[in-house]
């Protein structure tokens, strides 16, 4: 039987996402999932805890934040379009990550499409800390036809760069495996790491559908492998059917897309200094072996560094510190409103290398 994926809440051409429909998950509270997690008892990505629709006056930053950056995550996408036609040639199979790499992966499809005139599809695949990237999913795009040297790995960012290392890895271990030669770069907006193998820009600024959870990814949750996912098949998700008439998917990604198109026909496509990864990649270490140092934290899956990290941990996780720059850049004003709601401490360190960065609570430690 061929597997077929599903689109989600967007239109059926703008994206297949090849992960296995689970029924609602018996969900674990976020206290108690940090708990299993630290303690090693279960993997994070076997459980998932309720996510909530956000209040009306976060919905209301985060379209602030929609308005304030669509145009520069725009450019962005125009720029990493223009990187991907320059390196790959004939018809291009963007593979992008789940989740944070779907709507860019929707918004680069059309513009590649439109602007480009390339030839175009779009998946969407699970990857996983400590587990590797989906391999049935991988397997079923080159089942399709799709020619290895055609894939393009997508994200929105990097933090630490530890899912680029996840995905070259996995993939290194695909190639020899089934003896072909898939790409094993990630292609990301913002490369804060130095990890991604192209990137259109290193600045810590707010991608806006870094805000939001299902609600601007298709309504699909973060992805699962747990004891309901058979050999055979993809890796899982939740659907929050629930949700679908919150949803900003379609109309954050038709928006991008519609700024995008407006932008190269008025100014073309401008021209992107290549990020300087050694850099990037020594401000990030340097950065993560200090802050470890100075809040005795032994495991750097607890430090959590860039707009967007630090967003995950304050939705999802349990955080314990939230470190600003600046407190008053609008950028960061919808983690100082989640920090609020949810009491967590609150610094200001004008020398920080990016906007903000979280700190998960270690569970251990009482």
């Amino acid at each position: 039987m061929t597997i077929q994926g599903f689109c989600g809440s967007y239109r059926q051409d703008d994206v297949a996402f090849l992960l296995k429909r689970l029924p609602q998950q018996p969900f674990v509270d976020i206290a108690s999932k940090e708990r299993l997690i630290q303690s090693g008892a279960r993997h994070y990505s076997e459980m998932l805890s309720p996510e909530a629709l956000p209040s009306a006056r976060y919905l209301q930053v985060f379209q602030d934040a929609f308005d304030a950056n669509r145009q520069q995550m725009a450019r962005d996408c125009l720029a990493l379009a223009a990187l991907i036609a320059q390196r790959r040639t004939g018809p291009i199979t963007l593979v992008s990550l789940v989740r944070a790499g779907t709507p860019v992966g929707v918004i680069l499809k059309h513009l590649l499409q439109r602007v480009i005139g390339r030839q175009v599809v779009h998946y969407s695949v699970s990857i996983i800390r400590d587990r590797g990237i989906d391999q049935v999913a991988l397997q079923h795009i080159l089942d399709q036809g799709h020619a290895p040297e055609s894939i393009v790995f997508i994200d929105g960012w990097t933090g630490k760069g530890v899912i680029s290392r996840v995905l070259e890895q996995a993939i290194n271990d695909f190639n020899q495996r089934h003896q072909v030669a898939i790409d094993n770069g990630l292609y990301v907006l913002s490369d804060l790491a130095g990890t991604a193998a192209c990137a259109a820009s290193s600045s810590d600024y707010l991608i806006p559908s870094s805000i939001l959870n299902a609600t601007v990814s298709g309504l699909v949750s973060r992805s699962v492998l747990n004891e309901l996912i058979g050999p055979a098949d993809f890796h899982g998700c939740v659907y929050y059917d629930a949700f679908e008439a919150h949803d900003q998917s379609r109309a954050f990604a038709d928006g991008l897309i519609a700024d995008g198109v407006r932008q190269a026909e008025h100014s073309g496509i401008a021209q992107v200094t290549p990020v300087d990864r050694a850099q990037v990649a020594a401000i990030s270490t340097g950065f993560l072996h200090a802050t470890m140092a100075q809040y005795g934290i032994n495991d750097v899956n607890l430090v959590k560094p860039g707009i967007g990290e630090a967003t995950r941990v304050l939705l999802r996780r349990v955080p314990r510190l939230l470190i600003l720059r600046n407190p008053d850049a609008p950028d960061v004003a919808h983690l100082k409103l989640l920090a609020a709601e949810k009491s967590v401490p609150l610094i200001i360190d004008a020398n920080l290398p990016y906007q903000a960065v979280s700190l998960i609570g270690s569970s251990l430690d009482g």
